[in-house]
């Protein structure tokens, strides 16, 4: 029986590992690599309080890098360095909110005050919202958010760090896009998120082309399935994907061996039939769309936001 249960255990992790093959980018599995990449360096990671940002912060700093961790939440940034710091590594905390162009300039300016620059810059920050044209219509702050965190925001820290990397010798920009963006470049109620997630993508690959005789590399990960905070929707929680552990990895892969791009490599076929049925493929989301609603997630955060805008309408001592 325990013989059974061996090979059972044995079975999945194999049956495990050929999903996650096929779902995502690769991972690295040479940590020494990873550390003679990073060793030593200033890596600069938004998105850092949860999910793969801090899985990754963590790796890279076990690797020796000098990680700077980005967020809104500075409480839980500090307890994450503190951490970090207990580990043996080093680590440094700032909150930014990245749809505040404003804060992100001030927060780039403090980092080449205090760090004299970056060597590796990760793109990690995001924010998913799945809603339709209509609800969107009624909530266009949270549109705003959403060209901030995911194009406007990294776009001008980029811009801002950019000098300084030039000086650096060997220089990294790792973007953590989706892979969104090779299965069809359009879908129902995910219209900004795909169209931001779009722009900065483009913007990133187009600088790449110029700063690449600056001896600065672009790789962007499009990125599968991680199971994260950031996934709402119940179908998409039960699809097979990655740890933020494993995502890591996978940012790590992309430090320590700076291809242009890493994608799913099922993506390449799936892309192919893509084009090929584009029409027949924007009809069946189409129909489906029609006869489906909102999540009960989407639901959920549609019905805190409009309670919140109706709070803060209230004049003061009203209801008293």
């Amino acid at each position: 029986m325990a013989l059974f249960k061996e090979f059972v255990l044995t079975l999945k992790e194999v049956a495990t590992g050929a999903v996650l093959w096929a779902v995502g980018p690769p991972m690295e599995n040479d940590l020494e690599r990873l550390r003679r990449s990073v060793e030593g360096r200033v890596v600069l990671i938004t998105g850092a309080s949860y999910g793969q940002g801090e899985a990754t912060a963590r790796l890279f700093a076990a690797a020796g890098a000098r990680v700077i961790l980005a967020a809104r939440t500075k409480a839980r940034l500090d307890e994450i360095a503190a951490e970090i710091a207990a580990a043996g590594g080093t680590a440094f905390s700032y909150s930014v909110d990245f749809s505040d162009l404003d804060a992100v300039d001030s927060f780039a300016a403090r980092v080449l005050e205090e760090h004299s620059g970056v060597d590796v810059l990760v793109h990690n920050a995001g924010k998913s919202l799945r809603r339709s044209v209509y609800r969107s219509a009624e909530r266009l702050r949270d549109m705003d958010a959403m060209v901030g965190v995911n194009f406007t925001g990294p776009m001008r820290l980029t811009l801002a760090l950019l000098p300084s990397m030039k000086l650096s010798r060997g220089a990294h920009i790792i973007n953590i896009a989706t892979a969104g963006l090779w299965l069809t470049p359009v879908a129902p109620r995910w219209s900004f998120y795909i169209a931001c997630k779009a722009g900065f993508d483009t913007w990133l690959r187009s600088i790449a082309l110029e700063v690449r005789g600056d001896g600065i590399d672009v790789t962007t990960i499009y990125a599968g399935h991680i199971k994260s905070r950031m996934v709402a929707t119940r179908w998409v929680s039960r699809m097979p994907g990655h740890t933020p552990d494993q995502a890591a990895r996978i940012l790590a892969y992309a430090a320590s061996r700076r291809p242009r791009a890493m994608a799913p490599r099922s993506m390449f076929v799936v892309r192919v039939l893509g084009v090929i049925f584009e029409a027949p493929l924007a009809q069946v989301m189409s129909y489906v769309d029609s006869r489906s609603g909102e999540t009960s997630a989407s639901e959920a955060a549609y019905a805190r936001a409009m309670a919140k805008e109706l709070a803060d309408a209230q004049p003061i001592g009203a209801g008293s």
